[in-house]
């Protein structure tokens, strides 16, 4: 089991606004939206990927999504190497990811995800 790469999921409070820095400012390409209106992007340059996420709100102490997203070769795997109890997973999402996710010591929310 190895993972292949980490991403930071960053707050937003208005969704337009940051995919407008995101993509005009910095020159990054929206390769995914979610919500109706879109409230979470994924965002990517050259080999540099973040996810913005309106969804959870602003302030990342008070909201409950995600801190980090890590890809990984193999979940379940790296599922029963853990000395740690997951919270959620793993388990099959239906946005094509096997996802599980643990809490670290101080509260931040860590997903692990392979393809499916």
């Amino acid at each position: 089991m190895t993972l292949t790469s980490s991403i930071p999921v960053l707050r937003v409070s208005d969704y337009p606004r940051a995919k407008a820095f995101w993509t005009e400012a910095l020159g990054f390409e929206c390769i995914e939206e979610g919500g109706d209106p879109a409230r979470f992007g994924i965002f990517r340059r050259d080999a540099a990927t973040v996810f913005v996420d309106a969804w959870h709100g602003a302030d990342p102490e008070t909201s409950p999504g995600w801190r980090a997203y890590f890809h990984i070769d193999d979940v379940d795997a790296f599922a029963a190497s853990l000395d740690w109890r997951p919270i959620i997973g793993p388990g099959d999402k239906p946005y094509g990811m096997r996802e599980l996710e643990v809490l670290d010591p101080d509260g931040n929310r860590l997903c692990f995800g392979q393809d499916i």
